[in-house]
């Protein structure tokens, strides 16, 4: 029995249902025992009870369930050679089956254990600079949506929740979830905080927003926490509890509510932006080598901001000039790849500009009025 922390890792790709393997296995020794029954029955004048002499259905049943679960008392006996030659033939083989369906599934409940296991081992090994979503509910799941569509592996996921309709649901989309209270040390550690690269805290409360955010910075001084608040309140008071990022929900929802009020378009743009897989999506990216010394407006993607030395700097800055190898990119691109909106592969973008700065730079590779 699994306790309230557990890990629950997502089902194999390929899957039986424990519960029709059961019914399976019983209906097949339940089809050898009646098929023996019949064999005995239809000899019964082979054999010799030695209480009465002769055998009946019942005790065809007996002789059968005692033969077949190796027990035999000896009572009743085969004494004819048709009889003597069904039970090698037949019986015996059947016995074996028997024997082997029910020492089987008993092994294959073992296996399953030490396979799950086995399983859960070489996930904590492989366990590094994961991505921890505390709160799996509706905010929590756009998150998932969003970085899954950010090329973001599902293995390094990992989602922690007190109920367990929202594990069940982690573990339906291929994420690994740890169910549990997040104010609690033992549970976070079991999700790995200690060694995540990036915390995602969604909870229903603000109070236990600020409880999960102290207790996570306390298991990892590094990672990069992000909360969602409901109150303006508290923003100042998780960012004190040691949060990277928080979020409004409550303010960022009343003022797409009130720009739809004020313009209809407004709040489509906006709602759209939110919105993953259609339309429009905000993106960050890496600067390509092609389009190193160009200014922002003059890429194929609408730059908003570009990100320098840590530095955020919108797209009006003068401080931007031209762009320069290692600006990151805030983008606004259709959500869709089109032929002249093309999206740019990050990581080969990251992997050329690696083998570049390898290389001595060049003085007539610099841009002109470069930084």
């Amino acid at each position: 029995m699994q306790t309230k922390s557990a890990v629950h890792l997502p089902a194999p790709a390929e899957v039986v249902d424990p519960l029709r393997q059961v019914l399976t296995r019983v209906t097949v020794a339940v089809g050898i025992l009646l098929a023996t029954v019949f064999l005995v029955w239809l000899d019964r004048d082979g054999y010799n009870d030695n209480s009465d002499g002769s055998v009946d259905l019942l005790d065809a049943f007996y002789y059968t369930t005692v033969t077949l679960s190796t027990t035999g008392y000896g009572d009743i006996a085969p004494v004819s050679d048709s009889a003597r030659l069904i039970n090698v033939l037949l019986i015996t083989p059947m016995r074996v089956l028997f024997l082997i369906i029910l020492i089987g599934t008993t092994l294959e409940t073992l296996t399953t254990r030490s396979r799950e296991q086995v399983r859960l081992n070489r996930w904590r090994k492989k366990l590094r600079d994961h991505t921890v979503v505390i709160g799996y509910g509706v905010k929590g799941r756009s998150a998932v949506a969003t970085m899954l569509a950010n090329a973001v592996a599902e293995e390094s996921i990992v989602v922690v929740d007190p109920d367990p309709s929202a594990i069940a649901e982690a573990n339906e989309a291929g994420l690994v979830a740890v169910m549990g209270d997040a104010t609690r040390t033992e549970v976070l550690r079991r999700a790995g905080v200690p060694t995540a690269d990036r915390i995602i805290i969604t909870t229903a409360r603000d109070d236990a927003a600020v409880l999960a955010t102290l207790t996570c910075r306390q298991l990892n001084q590094d990672a990069s926490i992000i909360v969602a608040v409901r109150e303006a309140d508290n923003v100042a008071l998780v960012r004190q509890g040691g949060a990277n990022e928080v979020v409004t929900s409550s303010d960022a929802v009343g003022r797409i509510l009130g720009l739809a009020t004020v313009s209809p378009a407004l709040g489509h743009v906006l709602e759209d932006l939110t919105t993953s897989g259609t339309g429009l999506e905000v993106a960050a990216r890496l600067v390509t080598p092609r389009e190193e010394g160009k200014q922002p407006k003059q890429l194929t993607d609408l730059v908003v901001a570009v990100v320098r030395d840590g530095v955020e700097l919108p797209f009006h800055s003068p401080a931007i000039g031209h762009l320069v190898r290692g600006d990151r990119l805030i983008v606004i691109r259709p959500s869709e790849e089109y032929p002249w909106a093309r999206r740019e592969d990050i990581h080969a973008a990251a992997a050329a500009q690696d083998e570049r700065e390898d290389e001595p730079e060049d003085p007539a590779d610099r841009p002109p009025g470069g930084i």
